[in-house]
């Protein structure tokens, strides 16, 4: 019977023994979830980091975040699905992944401050530059300067019509500023896009502002939306086409579908007649008679003359 109770008292202890975790307790241990953020760095630059930080991390909050051999300072732009939204705009972006960059920590003031400092003093570096390329006689525009936010790097963007050899002028720059040095060149457009600017339309670049990705622009987006090809009228505050010229191809594409293309020859009511030009907003369709004489009539009055011209021709 003592044995027995033994056993019985075992037995209860057994019972009484804590419950094994449930999943969602592991996950809780494991730490936050991972946030998808967006950063804006100088320049307009804006680059997705993966968040591990508790508690989430809010818009306008400054993070010291991963760089290249260092670390960096930036503003957060967007979070969660906005974010998220903006990295699939991207056509270089991974839907399904997260960034394989990570935030580190949020920003304290005296972080904030030696960025700012940064910031001052960049100015002067890019005038200095400036002096040392006249100096190599190169044929180079500095656009602007940046320290990484650790002193780590000095980045020096520049614009140039044809591939110039900088070597010298980055040995100069090492020995001057005793840091790692990056010069790149970019376009003009980017250029505009890290300056900034406000353009013909009164307001601040689209490609400053919000636009993801500086896409190609041709001549063709401007002849196919029949605009004038006044370089002076179609051209940006970067000297190149208007980036705005892709915002409606589209629609003018899809619209000019409906209707015969210029100079092509139709037959109608009155005889064989060729299209000089169409209006997709007001649906109508300018002809050229055989006489010489011009007249204009609506799309869907055209259609039915070449249907009967057709039925005509076929009776015939």
């Amino acid at each position: 019977m003592a044995d027995q109770a033994k056993g019985n008292g075992s037995g209860s202890a057994e019972r009484a023994a804590p419950p094994l975790p449930s999943p969602a307790d592991r996950i809780i241990r494991r730490g936050p979830e991972p946030q998808l953020v967006e950063i804006l760095f100088k320049g307009k630059r804006r680059e997705f980091f993966t968040a591990h930080v508790t508690p989430s991390i809010r818009a306008r909050e400054y993070v010291v975040v991963e760089a290249d051999r260092g670390q960096d300072l930036g503003m957060v732009s967007a979070v969660g699905g906005l974010a998220k939204r903006k990295c699939q705009a991207c056509d270089d972006c991974d839907p399904n992944a997260m960034p394989g960059k990570k935030v580190l920590r949020r920003a304290a003031p005296v972080d904030v401050e030696r960025a700012l400092g940064l910031r001052a003093e960049e100015g002067d570096v890019r005038q200095q530059v400036r002096g040392m390329v006249l100096d190599h006689a190169l044929k180079m525009k500095i656009s602007d300067a940046e320290w990484q936010w650790d002193r780590n790097k000095l980045i020096i963007y520049f614009t140039a019509d044809k591939r110039v050899d900088f070597r010298v002028l980055v040995r100069s720059l090492a020995k001057k500023y005793r840091t790692r040095i990056e010069l790149k060149q970019i376009g003009v457009r980017d250029e505009a896009k890290r300056l900034d600017g406000v353009g013909r339309c009164g307001r601040e670049l689209c490609s400053s502002n919000w636009l993801p990705e500086l896409k190609p622009v041709t001549l063709q987006l401007a002849k196919d939306q029949n605009l004038s090809l006044n370089p002076s009228q179609i051209s940006g505050a970067c000297g190149r086409l208007m980036c705005s010229l892709r915002y409606e191809h589209d629609f003018y594409v899809q619209a000019r579908k409906r209707f015969p293309k210029e100079g092509r020859q139709v037959r109608t009511a009155v005889g064989e007649e060729t299209v000089v030009s169409v209006d997709i907003f007001v649906n109508r369709v300018t002809l050229k008679e055989p006489s010489g004489e011009l007249r204009t009539i609506g799309l869907e009055d055209l259609k039915r003359e070449t249907a009967e011209a057709r039925r005509r021709s076929r009776s015939s």
